[in-house]
Protein backbone atom coordinates (compact mmCIF):
# COMPACT_ATOMS: atom_id res chain seq x y z
CA UNK A 1 0.00 0.00 0.00
CA UNK A 2 1.53 3.41 -0.77
CA UNK A 3 2.60 5.48 1.67
CA UNK A 4 0.45 8.82 2.74
CA UNK A 5 2.69 12.12 1.52
CA UNK A 6 4.68 13.84 4.92
CA UNK A 7 3.25 17.13 5.12
CA UNK A 8 5.61 19.77 6.46
CA UNK A 9 3.55 22.41 8.36
CA UNK A 10 5.07 25.62 8.69
CA UNK A 11 4.31 28.43 11.89
CA UNK A 12 5.59 31.91 12.10
CA UNK A 13 5.30 33.17 15.13
CA UNK A 14 6.71 36.50 17.24
CA UNK A 15 5.77 37.18 20.99
CA UNK A 16 2.26 34.35 20.49
CA UNK A 17 2.61 33.02 23.83
CA UNK A 18 -1.33 33.33 24.51
CA UNK A 19 -2.13 30.98 21.48
CA UNK A 20 0.68 29.20 20.37
CA UNK A 21 0.18 26.64 22.37
CA UNK A 22 -3.02 25.83 21.61
CA UNK A 23 -2.35 25.95 17.67
CA UNK A 24 0.66 23.47 17.98
CA UNK A 25 -1.45 20.76 20.00
CA UNK A 26 -3.94 21.06 17.32
CA UNK A 27 -1.33 20.39 14.76
CA UNK A 28 0.09 17.00 16.71
CA UNK A 29 -3.66 15.77 17.23
CA UNK A 30 -4.42 15.32 13.82
CA UNK A 31 -6.22 12.13 12.49
CA UNK A 32 -3.00 12.10 9.78
CA UNK A 33 0.14 11.02 11.11
CA UNK A 34 2.35 11.60 8.78
CA UNK A 35 3.14 15.73 9.72
CA UNK A 36 6.51 17.43 10.21
CA UNK A 37 5.84 20.48 12.37
CA UNK A 38 7.99 23.39 12.15
CA UNK A 39 8.34 26.23 13.93
CA UNK A 40 10.17 30.18 12.55
CA UNK A 41 10.13 32.55 15.55
CA UNK A 42 11.19 35.64 14.62
CA UNK A 43 12.89 36.84 17.95
CA UNK A 44 10.28 36.54 20.45
CA UNK A 45 11.02 38.28 23.99
CA UNK A 46 8.47 35.60 25.83
CA UNK A 47 7.82 32.29 26.26
CA UNK A 48 6.87 31.52 22.65
CA UNK A 49 10.33 29.82 21.44
CA UNK A 50 10.33 28.13 24.64
CA UNK A 51 6.89 26.39 24.02
CA UNK A 52 7.53 25.57 20.08
CA UNK A 53 10.23 23.38 21.42
CA UNK A 54 8.32 21.27 23.48
CA UNK A 55 5.92 20.53 20.17
CA UNK A 56 8.12 21.21 16.86
CA UNK A 57 10.24 18.84 15.15
CA UNK A 58 12.40 22.07 14.52
CA UNK A 59 11.98 25.09 15.82
CA UNK A 60 14.17 28.02 14.09
CA UNK A 61 14.72 31.59 14.70
CA UNK A 62 14.09 33.60 11.44
CA UNK A 63 12.92 36.66 9.94
CA UNK A 64 12.46 40.08 9.18
CA UNK A 65 8.90 39.34 8.44
CA UNK A 66 6.16 36.90 7.83
CA UNK A 67 7.03 36.17 4.61
CA UNK A 68 11.07 35.45 4.95
CA UNK A 69 10.17 32.91 7.91
CA UNK A 70 7.80 31.17 5.48
CA UNK A 71 10.23 30.70 3.71
CA UNK A 72 12.81 29.32 5.68
CA UNK A 73 10.37 26.94 6.43
CA UNK A 74 9.73 25.90 3.50
CA UNK A 75 13.36 25.40 2.91
CA UNK A 76 13.71 23.53 6.07
CA UNK A 77 11.20 21.41 5.25
CA UNK A 78 11.00 17.54 4.14
CA UNK A 79 7.62 16.91 3.12
CA UNK A 80 5.72 16.81 -0.24
CA UNK A 81 3.41 19.60 0.66
CA UNK A 82 3.73 22.25 2.69
CA UNK A 83 0.85 23.87 5.18
CA UNK A 84 1.19 26.72 7.08
CA UNK A 85 -0.11 28.47 9.70
CA UNK A 86 -0.52 31.74 11.68
CA UNK A 87 0.41 30.87 15.47
CA UNK A 88 -3.37 32.15 16.38
CA UNK A 89 -4.90 29.56 14.40
CA UNK A 90 -6.64 25.81 15.50
CA UNK A 91 -6.52 23.11 13.42
CA UNK A 92 -10.09 20.64 13.64
CA UNK A 93 -8.77 17.03 14.39
CA UNK A 94 -9.27 15.93 10.60
CA UNK A 95 -8.12 18.85 8.49
CA UNK A 96 -4.97 17.84 7.36
CA UNK A 97 -6.40 14.35 6.22
CA UNK A 98 -8.96 16.24 4.45
CA UNK A 99 -7.00 18.85 3.05
CA UNK A 100 -4.48 16.05 1.38
CA UNK A 101 -7.47 13.74 0.24
CA UNK A 102 -8.76 17.11 -2.02
CA UNK A 103 -5.61 17.63 -2.86
CA UNK A 104 -4.68 14.06 -4.43
CA UNK A 105 -8.49 13.92 -5.65
CA UNK A 106 -8.67 16.75 -7.33
CA UNK A 107 -4.66 16.48 -8.52
CA UNK A 108 -4.52 20.80 -7.40
CA UNK A 109 -1.42 22.31 -6.93
CA UNK A 110 -3.08 23.87 -3.61
CA UNK A 111 -5.85 23.68 -1.12
CA UNK A 112 -7.68 26.19 0.14
CA UNK A 113 -8.96 26.57 4.19
CA UNK A 114 -11.39 28.53 4.82
CA UNK A 115 -11.45 30.28 8.38
CA UNK A 116 -13.78 31.36 10.90
CA UNK A 117 -12.66 33.92 13.81
CA UNK A 118 -13.43 33.15 17.46
CA UNK A 119 -12.66 35.23 20.19
CA UNK A 120 -14.53 37.72 22.81
CA UNK A 121 -16.22 41.05 22.15
CA UNK A 122 -18.00 43.26 20.33
CA UNK A 123 -15.93 43.54 17.09
CA UNK A 124 -14.54 40.22 17.00
CA UNK A 125 -18.11 39.01 16.41
CA UNK A 126 -18.14 41.81 13.74
CA UNK A 127 -15.05 39.92 11.95
CA UNK A 128 -16.81 36.51 13.02
CA UNK A 129 -20.19 37.29 10.85
CA UNK A 130 -17.32 39.08 7.85
CA UNK A 131 -15.54 36.03 7.55
CA UNK A 132 -19.24 34.08 7.88
CA UNK A 133 -19.61 35.54 4.60
CA UNK A 134 -17.01 34.18 3.06
CA UNK A 135 -17.24 30.67 3.46
CA UNK A 136 -19.09 29.99 -0.05
CA UNK A 137 -16.84 32.24 -1.81
CA UNK A 138 -13.67 30.44 -3.02
CA UNK A 139 -12.32 32.87 -5.30
CA UNK A 140 -11.61 35.07 -1.85
CA UNK A 141 -9.75 31.83 -0.11
CA UNK A 142 -6.03 31.86 -0.47
CA UNK A 143 -4.47 28.44 -0.71
CA UNK A 144 -3.11 27.39 2.62
CA UNK A 145 -1.75 23.73 1.38
CA UNK A 146 1.24 23.59 -1.80
CA UNK A 147 3.15 21.42 -3.61
CA UNK A 148 7.18 22.45 -1.65
CA UNK A 149 8.17 21.51 -5.16
CA UNK A 150 6.16 24.28 -6.89
CA UNK A 151 7.01 26.56 -3.86
CA UNK A 152 10.61 25.74 -4.53
CA UNK A 153 10.32 26.52 -8.66
CA UNK A 154 7.95 29.96 -8.06
CA UNK A 155 10.23 31.31 -5.55
CA UNK A 156 7.71 30.80 -2.44
CA UNK A 157 6.26 34.01 -0.76
CA UNK A 158 7.13 37.54 -2.16
CA UNK A 159 9.85 39.35 0.85
CA UNK A 160 7.76 43.00 -0.22
CA UNK A 161 4.92 41.73 1.20
CA UNK A 162 3.56 41.13 4.83
CA UNK A 163 -0.45 40.76 4.34
CA UNK A 164 -1.25 40.89 0.74
CA UNK A 165 1.69 37.80 0.44
CA UNK A 166 -1.13 35.21 0.22
CA UNK A 167 -3.37 36.17 -2.18
CA UNK A 168 -0.20 37.46 -4.30
CA UNK A 169 0.12 33.47 -4.68
CA UNK A 170 -2.73 32.84 -4.89
CA UNK A 171 -3.12 35.12 -8.43
CA UNK A 172 0.21 34.10 -9.41
CA UNK A 173 -1.03 30.06 -9.81
CA UNK A 174 -4.31 31.17 -11.17
CA UNK A 175 -2.19 32.93 -13.57
CA UNK A 176 -0.15 29.95 -14.06
CA UNK A 177 -3.33 27.80 -14.15
CA UNK A 178 -2.48 25.77 -10.96
CA UNK A 179 -5.38 24.51 -9.62
CA UNK A 180 -7.12 25.36 -6.07
CA UNK A 181 -9.86 23.42 -4.19
CA UNK A 182 -11.07 24.43 -1.37
CA UNK A 183 -11.07 21.63 1.41
CA UNK A 184 -14.70 21.07 3.32
CA UNK A 185 -13.06 21.92 6.60
CA UNK A 186 -12.67 25.27 8.78
CA UNK A 187 -9.92 26.16 10.87
CA UNK A 188 -10.85 28.60 13.73
CA UNK A 189 -8.65 31.77 13.71
CA UNK A 190 -8.58 32.54 17.16
CA UNK A 191 -8.14 36.79 17.30
CA UNK A 192 -8.92 37.75 21.22
CA UNK A 193 -10.84 40.50 21.98
CA UNK A 194 -10.13 43.02 19.34
CA UNK A 195 -10.26 46.49 19.28
CA UNK A 196 -10.85 49.44 16.60
CA UNK A 197 -6.98 50.42 17.37
CA UNK A 198 -5.99 46.77 16.76
CA UNK A 199 -7.41 46.26 13.14
CA UNK A 200 -6.76 50.11 12.37
CA UNK A 201 -2.95 49.20 13.30
CA UNK A 202 -2.54 45.68 11.51
CA UNK A 203 -4.43 46.94 8.38
CA UNK A 204 -2.27 50.21 8.33
CA UNK A 205 0.95 47.86 8.68
CA UNK A 206 -0.75 45.49 5.53
CA UNK A 207 -1.03 48.35 4.12
CA UNK A 208 2.30 49.53 3.53
CA UNK A 209 2.23 46.57 0.83
CA UNK A 210 -0.07 47.58 -1.51
CA UNK A 211 2.35 48.93 -4.06
CA UNK A 212 4.37 45.96 -4.37
CA UNK A 213 1.17 44.35 -4.47
CA UNK A 214 -0.90 45.93 -6.55
CA UNK A 215 2.56 46.75 -8.97
CA UNK A 216 2.43 42.53 -9.26
CA UNK A 217 -1.52 42.30 -9.97
CA UNK A 218 -2.71 45.13 -12.16
CA UNK A 219 -6.78 45.35 -11.01
CA UNK A 220 -5.95 43.09 -8.23
CA UNK A 221 -7.28 44.89 -5.60
CA UNK A 222 -9.95 46.71 -7.18
CA UNK A 223 -11.03 43.12 -7.60
CA UNK A 224 -10.21 42.01 -4.36
CA UNK A 225 -12.69 44.96 -3.53
CA UNK A 226 -15.45 44.04 -5.65
CA UNK A 227 -15.08 40.38 -4.66
CA UNK A 228 -15.63 41.31 -0.86
CA UNK A 229 -19.10 42.97 -1.66
CA UNK A 230 -20.33 40.31 -3.56
CA UNK A 231 -19.97 38.19 -1.04
CA UNK A 232 -21.67 40.70 1.29
CA UNK A 233 -24.32 40.39 -1.50
CA UNK A 234 -24.92 36.89 -1.58
CA UNK A 235 -25.06 36.61 2.22
CA UNK A 236 -27.56 39.49 2.52
CA UNK A 237 -29.86 37.11 4.80
CA UNK A 238 -27.03 36.48 7.24
CA UNK A 239 -26.37 39.75 7.87
CA UNK A 240 -30.01 40.67 7.93
CA UNK A 241 -30.61 38.27 10.87
CA UNK A 242 -27.71 39.89 12.98
CA UNK A 243 -28.21 44.08 11.95
CA UNK A 244 -26.06 45.26 15.05
CA UNK A 245 -22.86 43.38 14.52
CA UNK A 246 -23.35 43.69 10.01
CA UNK A 247 -23.82 47.35 11.40
CA UNK A 248 -20.44 47.31 12.86
CA UNK A 249 -18.70 44.94 10.42
CA UNK A 250 -19.55 47.69 7.79
CA UNK A 251 -17.91 50.14 10.44
CA UNK A 252 -15.11 48.28 10.75
CA UNK A 253 -14.49 46.96 6.77
CA UNK A 254 -14.63 51.31 6.19
CA UNK A 255 -12.11 52.28 9.09
CA UNK A 256 -9.86 49.51 7.38
CA UNK A 257 -10.50 51.10 4.26
CA UNK A 258 -9.01 54.23 6.09
CA UNK A 259 -6.38 52.20 7.69
CA UNK A 260 -5.06 50.55 3.83
CA UNK A 261 -5.27 53.83 2.64
CA UNK A 262 -3.30 55.15 4.96
CA UNK A 263 -0.62 52.17 4.79
CA UNK A 264 -0.74 52.10 1.03
CA UNK A 265 0.45 56.01 1.08
CA UNK A 266 3.69 55.01 3.54
CA UNK A 267 4.51 52.26 1.75
CA UNK A 268 4.84 54.33 -1.82
CA UNK A 269 6.79 56.74 0.15
CA UNK A 270 9.05 53.94 0.98
CA UNK A 271 9.15 52.49 -2.40
CA UNK A 272 10.12 55.91 -3.79
CA UNK A 273 12.29 56.40 -1.10
CA UNK A 274 14.39 53.73 -2.42
CA UNK A 275 14.60 53.62 -5.55
CA UNK A 276 16.25 57.10 -5.57
CA UNK A 277 19.31 58.12 -6.48
CA UNK A 278 21.94 58.30 -3.77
Amino acid sequence: MREPPLVSVVVPTRNNVRTIRACLQSVRDQTYRRVELIVVDNHSTDETLAIATEYADLAVTGGPERSAQRNLGIEEAQGQWVLWLDSDMVLPRRSIEVAVRTALGSGATGVALPERTIGDGFWTACRALERECYLDQPWLHNPRLVRRDYLLGDGGFHLAMSGPEDADLRLRMHAEGRGIELAPVVVDHDEGRLTVADVLRKRYYYGRSIPAFAGRHEGAVGAQGRAVLKAYAVNWRRLARDPAHAAGMVLLRSLEVVGYAAGARRGRRDRAGATAPA
